[in-house]
């Protein structure tokens, strides 16, 4: 008699477990079917996190990205939302290898984690007991992870089985491959393909998108309209080749000056734009005269050849009350680098 119901007891245990591993795998199946179409960063990330959040009921769901990858740069290109900001965290390769070698098994994790903080959503880590943390691959190469953490020291105990972690982790790859290739057309198409800069077209998207922020936000925004001095000279005396590896030389001059926030783009020929929120203008002028300095004592070198770098620059700020569009202020740029040129002779 006791053995038979120890056998009743023992059938009923496995139907339950059968039962909640049937629950879970439809909730990972949910997921999967949830991320598959998906072409944009932005909506996988919204999408997956809010999904695993809310299936799994776990406080902390986010991505990792190994920096100066393919995706993480693409990322910060084209889709520097707040949402994204919120929930990827961008992490050193050799800090990502050192803390996951170059496994492609998920990782469960409850113990030493401060060992494991550069990984962490900076919010969340002091009260973390337990992270699950899944690699995620682009073309056989780890590029980062999307991971869980609960508050539950027991929620990602390891031992516990990862196979459906496993799955879905293979999905959100091929997924985030998938968004990947779509968003670099999309990015290739606001793109300056000489100087790697953003385009006329991606420019003034985002003059509109900082000039609606500062109007919301009382905030103050600068537009340097700037070009080069004797550009014409250079590709006749030097060649066409020449100018262009001094447009690429500006170009990457101006990426290393500026900050994060800052937008720079190449609006024709030896033009260039950098839009500057939270600037005041004089501050935008301390910027420009920084980079001609920076141009007097580094001139360009082709082949032993030293060809002087020059550049001339207009400042517009919403500081001035009577700007009230994105065009206006890009205009007053304009004029303020035509009285630049003119006075100088160039």
């Amino acid at each position: 008699m006791q053995n038979s119901k120890a056998s009743m007891y023992d059938l009923q245990s496995i139907y339950k477990r059968l039962e909640k591993n049937e629950r879970i795998a439809e909730q990972f199946f949910e997921i999967e079917k949830s991320i598959l179409s998906i072409l944009k960063f932005k909506d996988f990330f919204e999408v997956l996190l809010s999904q695993i959040r809310s299936q799994f009921k776990v406080p902390f769901a986010w991505i990792a990205m190994i920096k100066d990858s393919e995706v993480s740069n693409l990322i910060h290109a084209l889709a520097a939302s707040e949402l994204i900001r919120t929930n990827m965290t961008v992490i050193e390769k050799k800090d990502f290898i050192e803390l996951l070698g170059y496994r492609r098994k998920p990782l469960l994790v409850n113990s030493d984690l401060k060992r494991y903080k550069r990984l962490l959503p900076e919010m969340g880590w002091p009260f973390i007991k337990s992270v699950a943390i899944a690699p995620i691959l682009l073309d056989g190469k780890i590029i980062g992870s999307f991971n869980q953490a609960a508050f539950d020291h027991t929620r990602f105990k390891p031992g516990i089985d990862t196979s459906l972690l496993e799955r879905l982790a293979v999905k959100v790859s091929i997924c985030l491959s998938n968004v990947t290739a779509h968003e670099k057309l999309e990015y290739l198409a606001y793109q300056d393909p000489l100087t790697g800069l953003l385009n006329r077209r991606a420019m003034e998207n985002a003059l509109k998108r900082e000039f609606s922020r500062d109007h919301r936000y009382a905030g103050k925004l600068s537009v340097v309209f700037l070009d080069l001095d004797e550009f014409k000279q250079v590709n006749d005396r030097y060649g066409h080749d020449c100018g262009d590896e001094l447009l690429k030389y500006v170009a990457q001059c101006l990426k290393n000056m500026s900050r994060e926030p800052d937008i720079i783009a190449r609006y024709a020929g030896d033009e260039f734009v950098v839009i500057l929120p939270e600037t005041k203008a004089e501050d935008a002028l301390f910027l420009m005269t920084r980079l001609q300095t920076h141009f007097k004592a580094n001139p360009l070198i082709i082949n032993l050849t030293r060809i002087l770098v020059s550049i001339s620059f207009g400042v517009a700020s919403t500081e001035d009350p009577a700007i009230k569009s994105p065009e206006l202020i890009l205009k007053r740029a304009d004029e303020r680098l035509y009285t630049a040129k003119q006075n100088r002779g160039a």
